[in-house]
Parts: C-alpha cells; structure tokens; sequence
C-alpha cells in the first residue's frame, strides 16, 4: 500500500517490466495520423525548484493542439468529486476503524509533524490520509507537472481534457482492503526515514530522465508491494482503457499526453500498447 501511494504521488502506477529508454518524452506517429502527437511521463508533485520542464517538451507543447491529462483540470466539479471520493462512507471514522494503540501512534505522527491530530482527519480514507502525510516529506510547498502543463495549455487557449475521472482514478485505490490501509498507515509512521528516502530517490531518478532506474527503485522497494490482482486494478486496466481515448485524440489533432511517468514503460504500458496497435513511438531525448 505504501509503495502504491508513493508512485500515485509520484510517478503514477508502475509496471515491474524493463523500460528501455530513458527518456520522459515520446513522439506518436503513423498509422495515418496527420501529425504527431506526443506523451510525457510527468511526477505529480515536487518542489518548484525540482519542476524542469525541457525545451523539448515545450516545443512539443507548443505544436499540439490540445492537452489531456490523467484528470480534466477545467471540470469544476472535480474538486468537491475529489472529496467527496477521500470520505470514508457509513458514518466510518478512523478511530472506529483501528486499534487505540495504532491510532495513538498515528495520532502522535500527526501533531508532531502536521500540527494537527487524526481528529481533523476521522473520516478521510486511509489512503487519502497517507497521501498527505507523504506530501509533508518534500518540506515545501510542492507544485504539479500537471498543473504546470495544463496553465501553459490555457496561456495558448488550448482544451485541457482527461483520460478519465476523478471516481475513476480513486476506485481503482478502493480496491486495497480497509484493514491493509490502516496497516500502510502505522508503517508509514513506524519507517518515516524509509519511505522519505524512497521519495528522494525517485525524484533524483525522474530528474535524470532515467525511467530504468525509477523502475528499478520501485523494485526494490523495501516496503511490500500488493497483489497482482491490485496490481491489474492500479496499472494495467487504466493503461488499457485509456488506449482507445489516446487514440482518438491523436487521430482527431495533435496531441499532447501527460500522466504519470509509470505509464509509460513495461509491457502493458502505454508505449507498448500503442506499438502494439500499429503506431510508431520513438524517444525524444
């Protein structure tokens, strides 16, 4: 659960399959589009001064005519659907759901380095909460690729889209067990150096345009991944539903496609699917 909700901050979802570039832009074409389009693995929050986006990137921005991202940024909806998704749902609260001893634990971690206790959070998701605590650990205050892309999108009067919806992306997360959750959240507090290290590392490897070495990092994660059913439910299934959306896109204008750098690589990943279709991929380094 951990090293899920690490890469969702982060990078996205990872597939463990070797990637073979390294490199975070690619270039689509063939397959009678009438212009490239474009794919970008973004980190989805860092601190401003770790946000480097190349003059590459920029000039495949500038020659697409429209952007989609994981989410639609213009929908104005998203924010209360984001919410509204965190909230446990019955009436649940947290200290309903743990052992005191656990929830004293947490609780502690929270005040210590949040200022507030998990009375302000009693019934926001495991995974929410921990989404948070792991913002905490880049003691900034963090900005998105995304957000980046989609404001340069708007300075060009160009349409920000999504490759799916904000339920969409969350359920996917609903599929980790409550319990196991709870369990990411007291090891989190118990191994805060670990993880941080973890996130640090990730961050060196994504700025250095190494996508081999995020995916071998992922690997060797020292918390423990999850199953290959949750495994399928966070990465594969996402990758595969928004195939026929990068499609039509692509095939309507040029594009420009941002989304967690995971995505990308690996044998189910977005490359690979669109190579399988009959498209050209080809690294832009």
């Amino acid at each position: 659960m951990i090293k899920a909700i690490l890469t969702i901050l982060t990078v996205g979802f990872f597939s463990l399959s070797h990637a073979q570039d390294k490199a975070l832009l690619y270039e689509v074409t063939g397959k009678g589009l009438a212009e490239p389009s474009y794919l970008y693995g973004t980190f989805h929050l860092v601190c401003p001064t770790d946000l480097q986006v190349t003059d590459a990137a920029r000039k495949a921005m500038g020659s697409s005519k429209q952007l989609y991202l994981e989410l639609d940024f213009d929908d104005p909806g998203m924010h209360a659907n984001l919410m509204k998704s965190m909230m446990l749902t019955g009436g649940k609260s947290l200290k309903e759901l743990m052992k005191p001893t656990d929830y004293a634990t947490v609780d502690g971690y929270l005040v210590q380095n949040m200022g507030v206790g998990l009375t302000q959070f009693g019934n926001l998701k495991p995974f929410a909460l921990l989404s948070f605590m792991f913002v905490t650990m880049l003691k900034c205050e963090p900005v998105s690729y995304d957000l980046a892309f989609a404001q340069m999108a708007g300075k060009d009067k160009k349409e920000v889209l999504g490759l799916e919806t904000i339920e969409e992306q969350l359920a996917a997360l609903d599929k980790i067990p409550l319990d196991e959750q709870i369990k990411s959240l007291v090891d989190m507090v118990n191994q805060p150096d670990e993880a941080k290290k973890e996130l640090m590392d990730l961050i060196t490897a994504y700025k250095a345009q190494d996508l081999p070495a995020l995916m071998k990092l992922m690997r060797d994660s020292k918390f423990d991944g999850e199953s290959s059913k949750i495994e399928e439910e966070l990465l594969e299934k996402r990758n595969t539903n928004w195939i026929p959306l990068i499609e039509k896109a692509a095939q309507s204008k040029a594009t420009f496609f941002a989304f967690g750098a995971g995505h990308l690589a690996g044998d189910k990943g977005v490359i690979t699917l669109l190579r399988q279709k009959g498209y050209t991929v080809k690294a832009v380094q």
